[in-house]
Order: C-alpha cells, then sequence, then structure tokens
C-alpha cells in the first residue's frame, strides 16, 4: 500500500472506513517490526502515516459536505470565536 497511490474520491463511505482501519493496522505493524528488528525501508512507515493522514482528510471533507447551512455556520462562528480567543 505504502507505494500505490489512493484514489479516495471514488471511494464509498465503507470502502474508505475499511482502507483506514487495514492502513491503521499496518502502520501499527510497521512500526512494531521497526521497533524489535528493524525494516528495510524506514520511509514506508512515514508514507503509511500520511496515508492514514488522507484517508481523514477526505473523511472530514465529506462530512463538511454533507453538513446543512445552519451546522456550517455554527461550525463558522466555532471557529471565529476560537480565532479571537488565542
Amino acid at each position: 500500500m505504502a507505494k500505490e497511490n489512493l484514489n479516495l474520491v471514488d471511494m464509498t463511505d465503507d470502502q474508505l472506513r475499511s482502507e483506514l482501519a487495514s492502513a491503521e493496522q499496518e502502520y501499527q505493524q510497521l512500526k512494531f517490526d521497526h521497533a524489535a528488528k528493524g525494516i528495510g525501508n524506514p520511509m514506508e512507515i512515514r508514507e503509511l502515516r500520511r496515508n492514514v493522514a488522507r484517508i481523514l482528510t477526505e473523511g472530514r471533507r465529506r462530512e463538511i459536505a454533507a453538513m446543512s447551512a445552519e451546522e456550517l455556520e455554527m461550525r463558522s462562528k466555532l471557529r471565529a470565536r476560537r480565532r479571537r480567543n488565542r
């Protein structure tokens, strides 16, 4: 999975969730293997971590796209308040 391109836009929500679960499991296993005995290419860990982040980002993008106008307005207000309180 580390070298293949992920086409997340074409996946359904269920496929996205299953891909996330398998990527997270593979990432944890790779981290364990690297800590225990070392792996040939440690850059695979970084690529897997980034793939997990890409999958999470696509899920959040879909979640925001499915929000109603009221939910988006509330989200904007919360973000503005957080910016002011920094």
